[in-house]
């Protein structure tokens, strides 16, 4: 009987990796903050096979003894857990102190694998990285810069990333990190999170990309990856052996001018945000090639638009 634990079990992402785990044949350990808050956590009980499969732990990560009983018995661990950007101080104690409590938590609990969700801004940020290079994992994010200009959630992802792949090496523990761009698709869960409430107030004529610590006036490429997409991402990055090092996890890079066009073609009866965007030449260069070669691969960036309305007219958020 293999187990695996994943933290943060009810949020977006996390719902999609249980799911996907469940379906495998592993055993799960999820983790969340309030065992009895069915509005955050109900629906993971609904999932194929969580009636016989799926164990739920009140968890914080924050606190490392609730971290150590929730992966007793787990062969590894899929990290997702991880506040949203909203400030310095909601940023670094969560994402960089919680990160070390999982690491040291398997240690303690003899974990053999760990697949943590960084960020693809763990990546770009790096002013320094030559223009007409493509990234690529070899790049990572340049901390002192996202500090001076208050990009507390790039600089604690990058942080927390660098500090738990040093922390593999040293105690044999295998750490293999996914690097997500901005997260679309259907939600399993109630409540909304940050990322899909940018897509979803795109529908009602506002702009606020920079909930996610992105420039929201200008015309930048928007890196985008589906959610039912990176959650095969980190499961191909938990069962191939051949998994080592940081993976780079991006479908589809439009413009926001585009991706507001786009919408308006598929859904032209919703209001979206006009003469709002200044133009811009900057691009985003990047490639997944480690990831496609590990097997993975990705949808239309259509279906992930069209299957996130679709949820959220089921949850009554768009009508």
């Amino acid at each position: 009987m293999e187990i695996v634990c994943v933290t943060g079990a009810g949020g977006y992402v996390a719902s999609w990796v249980v799911k996907e785990v469940l379906a495998k044949g592993y055993f799960v350990h999820g983790t969340v903050r309030d065992l009895d808050d069915e509005k955050k956590n109900g629906h993971l009980k609904k999932l194929k096979h969580a009636e016989e499969k799926l164990h739920l732990f009140k968890a914080d990560m924050l606190d490392y003894a609730s971290l150590c009983t929730a992966m007793d018995r787990c062969t590894g661990v899929v990290h997702v857990a991880s506040p949203v950007p909203a400030g310095k101080a909601e940023m670094f104690e969560p994402v960089i102190t919680g990160t070390r409590n999982v690491m040291n938590a398997c240690l303690n609990t003899k974990v053999n694998k760990v697949v943590i969700v960084s960020s693809l801004l763990a990546i770009v940020a790096n002013p320094s990285w030559p223009k007409n290079q493509v990234m690529d994992e070899n790049c990572w994010t340049d901390v002192e810069f996202c500090m001076k200009n208050e990009k507390w959630y790039c600089a604690a992802k990058t942080i927390s990333e660098r500090e738990a792949l040093e922390f593999g090496k040293k105690n044999n523990i295998k750490v293999v990190t996914v690097c997500p761009s901005l997260v679309f698709g259907p939600m399993l869960q109630s409540t909304i999170c940050t990322t899909n409430l940018v897509l979803l107030n795109l529908f009602k004529g506002e702009n606020s990309f920079n909930l996610l610590e992105l420039n929201a006036q200008d015309d930048i490429d928007i890196p985008i990856v589906d959610v039912r997409d990176c959650a095969n991402a980190l499961l191909l990055a938990y069962e191939k052996a051949e998994a080592d090092g940081r993976y780079l996890c991006s479908s589809h890079t439009l413009k926001k001018k585009a991706l507001t066009e786009l919408l308006n073609s598929l859904f032209p009866h919703y209001i979206y945000p006009t003469n709002c965007y200044r133009a811009s030449d900057e691009k985003l260069n990047y490639t997944c090639e480690k990831l496609v070669n590990l097997g993975w691969n990705h949808m239309s960036l259509e279906k992930t638009l069209v299957d996130s309305v679709r949820t959220f007219q089921k949850a009554g958020l768009l009508s």
